[in-house]
C-alpha cells in the first residue's frame, strides 16, 4: 500500500477534532505513506468547521469539506470518499473512541482483501448499546445472510476499486451496513480484525438518537427490497455480479436516491 485517503466525519466534535486529525497525520507520516486527511464537518454548529479550517492550513495533507447543514453520518461519509485520491481509502470516527495507529492491523492483509474491517474486542459501551449492537447484527445476518462480528465498527479500509462498483446511497447509521452488504452481493473480500475500543471521553453520541435508528430501519427496508427484485436472475461470476450492484444503484438512484 503506497497511498491511502483517511476519511473522518465529524459533527460537533470540537472537543476532539484536533487531536484526531494530528493523530491521523502522525500515523501517515510514520508509515511513510502518500496521505491526505479528508474532515467533513457534517453541519456542526460548534466550533470544529473553524478548527479544521486552521488545520488545513498549517498541513498541506489536510482537506477540509464541510456541509451547510447536518446531513447525517452516511453522507458525510459519501462527501469524504467521494473526494478522495489515493490507492486505499481508511475511514473511522473523530471521536478518539478507536486508536488510529491500530491501522497498522488492517495494512497487513490489503493486498489480500479488497475490504478490511475491524471489530470492537470489547465495546466501551453502555450495557444498552452494546445489546442494540448485538440485535442488530443478527437482524442483518438474517436479512442479508451477511455474518460480520461488528458491521457498524468505524474502522475500515477499502481499496478503491470498491468503489468504483459500490456506490453509497445511505445518508445516516445504515451506512456501514449497506456498504458491507453491496460490497458482498458485488463480489468484494471482507477480512475482519480486531481492535480496541475506548469511552468517548469528550462531547456526546448520536447513533442513538431514536430518528436515527428510524431511519437506520427506512434504510434498510429499501435495500431489501432492492436487492430482492433482482435476487432470483442474480449472477454467479464477479464480473456480473459488478453488474448487478451498478443496476442496484442505478434503481436507487432512478427512484430519487442521493
Amino acid at each position: 500500500m503506497k497511498s491511502l485517503s483517511i476519511v473522518l466525519p465529524a459533527f460537533n466534535e470540537a472537543l476532539n477534532i484536533r487531536r484526531s486529525v494530528e493523530h491521523a497525520s502522525a500515523m501517515g507520516t510514520r508509515l511513510a505513506l502518500d496521505f491526505e486527511v479528508i474532515v467533513v464537518d457534517d453541519g456542526s454548529d460548534d466550533a470544529t468547521r473553524q478548527i479544521v479550517r486552521s488545520l488545513e492550513k498549517r498541513d498541506p495533507r489536510v482537506r477540509s469539506l464541510h456541509h451547510e447543514r447536518n446531513r447525517g453520518y452516511g453522507a458525510a461519509l459519501r462527501t469524504g470518499i467521494l473526494a478522495s485520491r489515493k490507492e486505499y481509502i481508511f475511514f473511522t470516527d473523530a471521536d478518539l473512541q478507536f486508536d488510529i495507529d491500530e491501522i497498522d492491523s488492517l495494512v497487513q492483509y490489503a493486498g489480500r482483501y479488497d475490504i478490511i474491517a475491524g471489530f470492537r474486542q470489547e465495546r466501551a459501551d453502555a450495557a444498552t448499546r452494546r445489546f442494540n449492537a448485538w440485535a442488530w447484527a443478527r437482524f442483518i445476518g438474517l436479512l442479508f445472510d451477511l455474518h460480520v462480528r461488528d458491521i457498524d465498527c468505524a474502522f475500515k479500509l477499502f481499496h478503491r476499486r470498491v468503489f468504483e462498483v459500490v456506490k453509497i446511497e445511505s445518508i445516516g447509521a445504515f451506512v456501514n451496513t449497506e456498504l458491507l452488504v453491496r460490497a458482498r452481493a458485488a463480489g468484494f473480500d471482507i477480512h475482519e480484525v480486531p481492535v480496541s475500543h475506548f469511552p468517548r471521553r469528550m462531547g456526546e453520541q448520536s447513533g442513538a438518537n431514536p430518528k436515527v435508528v428510524a431511519k437506520a430501519f427506512w434504510e434498510t427496508a429499501l435495500l431489501y427490497n432492492e436487492l430482492r427484485e433482482l435476487e432470483d436472475g442474480r449472477p454467479k461470476s464477479r464480473l456480473k455480479r459488478n453488474l448487478f450492484a451498478q443496476q442496484i444503484t442505478a434503481r436507487v438512484r432512478s427512484r430519487g436516491g442521493a
